[in-house]
């Protein structure tokens, strides 16, 4: 049985979790199974780079392949999420044992020890290279580069003030990959994309930033929450703005049409609903509007998808 101090304060209610043996639970923890929020918002620019890379070959998203792709990458967006969060989380473990929303986390509580954490990264990794040699050797690369991005992430906080630049870096990858995996090459429109994809990053990171602001202060953290502090409102709209504009721009530079920007406008409108909703000084606001952004992730998808099945 899983005691309440052990999980996370950011854990979504997952009684799945509880029905699992319990020497399998903290491993299932460690990859961040009871918050999916992370794995949605590393699938869905993974869709957006599938779904382009269709349009840029001027052909529907209407293959058995195209629906494979999806099931593929969906499935290496929860092992590569999970590879990297335990990597995360062996390299943070004294920080997060300081940090109240961190503490009760697999490897800082007890419950999996270092050396564990380190065979079960290795695991996840064999599975998701399984998972990448099914693609293209562009792709298949591309996927292999990313680990170096995923490799420098922890420390980022510890050297810059912009962390979460880099998880935008990161975390929207998948755009490229997606779109490579369609047309086995790169072009304008996907690196406007992936721009876009980064400062929609940049936006909802610092939103999830704000509920540690206090505890990185007192363990000299960095993060843009506290670089930017109280115009942090005023900075994520102007981050919003930009995503928006760049991922409308990809879409009309590979002819995505006019139902593409309707529904881009939808995404839009839920992002403001966003900074309207957001009250940086209530860590439950920050976690509720953060974890929105899985709905932002899916109308953008639709406005892709929408062009793709009507254009």
């Amino acid at each position: 049985m899983i005691l309440s101090s052990q999980v996370p304060a950011d854990a979504v209610s997952a009684p799945w979790l509880a029905a699992m043996p319990p020497g399998l639970r903290p491993y299932l923890r460690l990859m961040r199974l009871d918050r999916p929020i992370g794995t949605w918002l590393l699938f869905w620019p993974c869709v957006f780079g599938l779904v382009l890379g269709a349009g840029a070959d001027e052909r529907p998203f209407t293959d058995w392949r195209d629906f494979w792709s999806v099931i593929l990458f969906g499935l290496g967006a929860v092992i590569m999420r999970g590879a990297g969060c335990t990597f995360n989380d062996i390299i943070d473990r004294d920080i997060d044992a300081q940090v109240a929303r961190t503490s009760g986390r697999p490897i800082p509580s007890g419950a999996v020890s270092v050396t564990q954490a380190v065979i079960f990264l290795i695991a996840l990794c064999l599975a998701g290279l399984a998972i990448l040699l099914q693609f293209n050797l562009l792709t298949t690369a591309l996927g292999a580069g990313s680990l170096l991005l995923v490799a420098a992430y922890p420390f980022m906080k510890r050297i810059t003030w912009w962390p979460q630049a880099w998880l935008g870096l990161t975390f929207n990858w998948g755009a490229l990959m997606g779109f490579t995996a369609q047309t086995g090459r790169v072009d304008l429109a996907v690196f406007v994309l992936y721009a876009g994809l980064f400062f929609w990053t940049l936006g909802y990171d610092t939103i999830y930033a704000h509920q540690d602001k206090d505890d990185d202060a007192l363990i000299g953290v960095k993060s843009t929450a506290r670089l930017l502090g109280a115009d942090s409102a005023k900075w994520i709209l102007r981050f919003y703005a930009a995503s928006f504009t760049l991922i409308l721009a990809a879409g009309f530079i590979d002819h995505t049409g006019w139902p593409f920007a309707f529904v881009m406008l939808l995404a839009g409108a839920h992002m403001l609903r966003q900074l309207r909703r957001l009250d940086i000084a209530d860590p439950a606001s920050c976690l509720a509007v953060f974890r929105s952004n899985r709905d932002t992730g899916a109308l953008i998808a639709l406005a892709f998808l929408l062009a793709a099945w009507l254009g």
